[in-house]
């Protein structure tokens, strides 16, 4: 059997397991509605959700060295079930907490051994295949604000019933095909888990403050999109469809953005995709009108959606086997963490009565000092797998031990 029919479910799992954090989103108007909540609560819940997916980054990493990718999958794959159930039935918003945060943390166990598991199932392409396997996740979050609007004619809640469903059904031919195939044994030395993290942090706090602090502002931007749209007089069911917008622009994104990542150099090409954002966030703040709207809507999402290819193939190229399930659930657990505050930093400030264009301006100026402080860094020969690492000749370890 394969390596590409193994593929070929989990990027079917990776699906379910970021339709399961984004679904969230379009949501946020509902749990405002139904459980008698403000916008800080609010952005609170979806807080939770990306919270749960950074809490189990580390001890996730910490397992891949004890055990097999394929079985750390599997346990994603059952607690994403057991958390789109509990979502489902959640009678109060303290219960319904619970299990977003339940949620979240499959996908965080999924992610952390995944993607390594992907970049060693094809290392001669990790950055493309990284692409692939984004585009499946990013089509999840597409299909999200749709399948809420079906939901809605009934309950929302069968969207989580149905995930429960497929997630048990998907995990389960996941386990299947990979008993089937010859899998790789790229991490069989990768066992000192404590070791691997010390061994790259130059690169692990490199990767975790741009990504970190870029998905930030992203996850403020997404969350509240479809009041932000609304709050710009748009009616709510444009507002919904926008945010459908936003998530299809990244699909093209991955797969561009991996192909591109096998052939750049990492950070100059990193930043150039942060300076777009930039230039999109700022752009979405003074758009006037549906068409200028929907233009910067496709901006922002195509722009975002090429960084997560761009930075995973960034670390996990610049990794050797015997560090890089450990360093990558470090560099994962922080980028995640940093950014799951995200909604609710913007949430509790718009409730505190600053304007969504004063808070969206505030982030992108943040995120231009930062730039231009990686940019003057990488100059020097101060990143980690940055540019004068990689045209010295240095192979997939550069710069990480450094």
């Amino acid at each position: 059997m394969s390596r590409t029919r193994l593929f070929g479910s989990l990027c079917g799992l990776v699906f379910l397991a970021s339709f399961a954090r984004v679904v969230f989103a379009p949501l946020v108007g509902e749990f405002i509605d139904e459980f008698a909540i403000r916008e800080g609560t609010a952005g609170l819940i979806v807080t939770l959700t990306w919270l749960g997916s950074a809490s189990p980054r580390l001890p996730t990493g910490w397992l891949l060295t004890r055990t097999s990718r394929v079985r750390v999958v599997l346990l994603s794959g059952v607690i994403l079930t057991a958390g789109a159930v509990g979502v489902a039935i959640a009678p109060d918003v303290r219960l319904l907490m619970v299990a977003a945060f339940l949620v979240g943390s499959a996908s965080g166990i999924y992610f952390i051994a995944a993607n390594p598991f992907v970049s060693e199932l094809f290392p001669s392409h990790v950055g493309r295949v990284l692409g692939i396997h984004g585009m499946a996740s990013q089509l999840a979050a597409v299909a999200a604000a749709p399948v809420v609007t079906v939901a809605l004619w009934y309950d929302w809640r069968y969207a989580f019933y149905g995930l429960a469903v497929v997630a048990a059904a998907t995990t389960l031919l996941v386990v299947l095909l990979a008993g089937r195939t010859d899998l790789p044994d790229a991490g069989r030395d990768d066992t000192d888990f404590f070791g691997g993290a010390r061994s790259a942090w130059k690169l692990i706090v490199a990767g975790v403050v741009i990504m970190g602090l870029t998905s930030f502002v992203w996850q403020g931007l997404f969350n509240f999109y479809e009041l932000y749209m609304i709050d710009k007089g748009l009616p709510p069911t444009t507002a919904r469809n926008l945010l459908t917008v936003v998530f299809a622009a990244g699909v093209p994104a991955f797969l561009i953005a991996g192909d591109l990542a096998d052939r750049l150099p990492h950070v100059p090409y990193i930043l150039g995709i942060v300076t777009a954002f930039i230039a999109s966030v700022v752009l979405v703040v003074f758009a006037s009108g549906l068409a200028t709207v929907v233009v910067a809507s496709v901006l922002v999402g195509f722009t975002i959606h090429m960084l997560y290819p761009a930075t995973d193939t960034y670390i996990l190229d610049s990794l050797p086997d015997e560090t890089r399930a450990s360093a990558y659930a470090v560099f994962s657990a922080g980028a995640m963490t940093t950014q799951a505050v995200g909604s609710w930093t913007v949430g509790e400030a718009v409730e505190a009565g600053i304007a969504y264009d004063a808070v969206f301006l505030a982030l992108a100026g943040g995120l231009t000092l930062l730039v231009v402080a990686y940019a003057v860094l990488d100059r020097l020969g101060r990143v980690p797998g940055g540019s004068s690492d990689r045209s010295s000749g240095g192979d997939r370890g550069d710069g990480v031990g450094n």
